[in-house]
């Protein structure tokens, strides 16, 4: 799936150093040559910063030309000010490649509440680089905060392409869109069309993440489809971009902020979707569960603890649930010590599933995560330092 090669018709780019922290990359425009069909979700938060207001504009659209995104600095909770510098640098951007401000999406993502450099970005934008071919690996590195590895996955159906990018691995538990994620095609797609199969798999996929239960102020997610290599299988394409989206959510997971290893839950047997999403997250975001996880602790009771603070779910019975990691049933059959060094043992690998079946009707949800480590604490003890 992470072929380097497979490259939609008609995207170009410009990545480059504004200096927001270091020598690296920290800026990304890619942009259609011609309008592409656009669909988009972006944070709940009430603290949205600048970019996500101006972005919920553009998704209003059919179409779009393009998104622009400044990494290591959020731009959130600035205040006017604030959103005059998105605008101002759109606005800079879109000149420089030939299109209308109203049809740019822009994202940054990074520390809340300092203002854009913006003596820094007007020099970059007093002479932008010429458009490139689209490089979408090195676009998913520039837009990197506190990643270790970049998030690029890409596929063909039929004879279009289709790329994912994404970004994060920290404060991200997303509601109804997700950290930084974009995807590009040039399918043929219709707006209408393209925007309800979008947000089916976004909730399947990124809505499924968790590393942390923060949700933050700039998530942002959104597709272009620019048509150039012309009509598809919609039932294919929808499975290749949950394929591509449901394997950067992976790559994200195992690369959460201090993670030792990619924890999975899945919930079967509830009375519908819903509640096996409630339940999957309330296992996945336990601080405790999680940190039997890290430190390959079989204690079983952290993960019926956390079923068991669902206490809005009166039809859950206790005496019906069976809890899984791997292939070891941990409950209601009651662990000798050899089933408890057989639990040891799987969670010492770098891949963990816990399954629960609560055994009420067929709904069932899967959830993604990661464990809880020491190094969590120090990335984000040390965050703005």
């Amino acid at each position: 799936m992470n072929n380097l090669h497979i490259q939609p018709k008609g995207f170009s780019n410009i990545i480059a150093n504004l200096g927001i922290k270091d020598d690296r990359d920290d800026f990304i425009a890619v942009v259609s040559q011609v309008p592409a069909s656009i669909s988009a979700m972006f944070t709940q938060s009430r603290f949205a910063g600048p970019s996500v207001t101006l972005s919920r504009e553009v998704a209003k659209r059919d179409t779009a030309r393009g998104i622009v995104v400044i990494a290591r600095n959020a731009n959130v909770a600035t205040g006017p000010q604030g959103l005059a510098n998105a605008e101002e640098v759109r606005s800079g951007i879109a000149r420089a490649v030939g299109v209308d401000p109203q049809e740019l999406v822009i994202a940054s993502t990074g520390v809340i509440g300092r203002q854009y450099p913006m003596e820094k970005i007007r020099a970059f934008m007093s002479d932008v680089p010429a458009l490139h071919v689209a490089d979408f690996q090195r676009c998913a590195s520039a837009i990197m905060t506190t990643d270790t590895r970049t998030k690029h996955a890409a596929r063909k159906v039929g004879d279009a392409c289709l790329v994912g990018i994404a970004k994060g691995v920290g404060m991200i538990e997303p509601n109804m869109a997700t950290l930084l994620t974009f995807f590009f095609t040039d399918a043929k797609i219709a707006p209408e069309t393209l925007d309800a199969l979008f947000r089916r798999v976004i909730d399947k996929t990124f809505n499924a993440l968790s590393i942390d239960t923060d949700t933050s102020t700039s998530d942002s997610a959104a597709i272009l489809a620019n048509g150039l290599a012309g009509e598809v299988d919609l039932a294919e394409f929808e499975q290749a971009l949950y394929d591509i989206a449901l394997s950067l959510v992976r790559m994200i997971a195992s690369d959460g902020e201090g993670a030792s290893k990619a924890l999975e839950v899945q919930v079967t047997g509830a009375r519908d979707d819903a509640q096996a999403k409630r339940v999957a997250k309330a296992i996945v975001n336990s601080p405790l569960v999680k940190t039997a996880v890290h430190g390959a602790d079989p204690n079983w009771g952290r993960v019926a603890m956390a079923i068991g603070k669902c206490e809005a779910e009166q039809d859950i019975d206790p005496d019906k649930v069976r809890i899984v990691f791997g292939e070891t049933e941990a409950y209601p059959r009651q662990l000798d010590e050899a089933g408890l060094q057989a639990v040891k043992g799987y969670l010492q690998g770098n891949e963990v599933l816990i399954s629960v079946d609560l055994n009420i009707a067929q709904g069932r949800f899967t959830v993604y995560g990661c464990d809880l480590s020491e190094g969590y604490i120090r990335i984000n003890a040390d965050y703005t330092t």
